[in-house]
């Protein structure tokens, strides 16, 4: 099921994380620290929807958004992103994440989502496709790692209507905890595709 995270979670996540060290898909050499980990995690779910996935007592992925850019006026716009245990892959966990999410950031005044792939990734290109995400442009020769240069897309998908004197963001914390959980309901069920 899909769920919010809690801090025993945290080191599952790591773990999972460190699955993507030695890969172009994140840009970090190293894997951080336990303590920094907890950092980041923690500085996340104070404002954005921050989910895993358990199945048979596991986590075998993990969800966020975060702030897409610091200043005021990028404040509703979120950049998503998922990391799966390689168990998890190609069973459209990464969709049911990534609607769960959007629903939630269409309550938060969030507008545009975006996803940063480091290229080539055909799973992820395909996620973000099939979810009406498009394409809007390309970081040539952005990160080194892995002894080669890699190209990055942006991914971008308008979720919200773009009016004059829009809403401020709403952090996750000011979202009634069962509206929050309504919202994870409708992606548990075997209904929901």
């Amino acid at each position: 099921m899909i769920r919010f995270i809690t801090t025993s979670d945290i080191p599952f996540l790591r773990k999972i994380y460190a699955q993507y060290i030695d890969t172009a898909i994140t840009f970090e050499y190293t894997l951080p620290s336990e303590e920094d980990f907890f950092k980041r995690v923690e500085n996340i779910k104070m404002n954005y929807p921050f989910l895993v996935y358990e199945e048979a007592g596991q986590i075998i992925g993990y969800a966020y958004a975060h702030r897409y850019q610091a200043r005021d006026a990028y404040q509703w716009n979120a950049e998503l992103s998922i990391y799966l245990d390689e168990v998890a892959t190609s069973k459209g966990l990464g969709k049911k994440f990534y609607q769960a999410i959007i629903e939630i950031l269409k309550l938060q005044e969030v507008k545009t989502v975006y996803g940063i792939v480091t290229l080539p990734n055909k799973k992820s290109e395909s996620l973000h496709t099939s979810l009406g995400f498009k394409q809007i442009g390309k970081y040539h020769n952005a990160g080194y790692k892995d002894k080669k240069w890699h190209d990055v897309a942006i991914f971008e998908k308008s979720i919200g209507e773009h009016t004059s004197n829009p809403a401020p963001f709403l952090p996750i914390h000011q979202i009634t905890t069962k509206t929050l959980e309504n919202i994870l309901q409708k992606y548990n069920s075997n209904k929901h595709s």
